[in-house]
């Protein structure tokens, strides 16, 4: 089953800013972890919140993301700019519009057999 994965953070006053800039710096590589959606969001009326929404080929490719090294820079450079105040939501994702289709040539809703 495809793995998704919703998440917010809430940044220091001023921050949110540059922790969107360091949530986008690495995304080229994700792709080859098996990442096929990332995508970070922001709301004009809230200035410290950051939400990110990630498809993942499975949660095993997506835990494997989170120990590249890439990954663990940008993570420790985040760290001191966000407040510690964490929501986040694993799901199965059923398919949607600008969903590419998996590697072995069924879409993301097709993945039960």
């Amino acid at each position: 089953m495809t793995y998704g994965y919703i998440a917010s953070m809430k940044t220091q006053p001023g921050s949110r800013d540059e922790v969107v800039s360091i949530l986008l710096s690495g995304v080229e590589g994700l792709r080859e972890a098996g990442c096929h959606l990332y995508v970070v969001s922001v709301s004009d009326d809230d200035d410290v919140t950051i939400w990110v929404t990630e498809v993942w080929e499975s949660k095993e490719h997506h835990d494997a993301s989170l120990e590249l090294p890439e990954t663990k820079a940008a993570i420790g450079k985040a760290m001191p700019m966000l407040t510690g105040e964490f929501t986040r939501q694993e799901l199965s994702v059923m398919g949607g519009l600008g969903l590419q289709p998996l590697s072995r040539g069924r879409s993301i809703a097709d993945t039960s057999g």
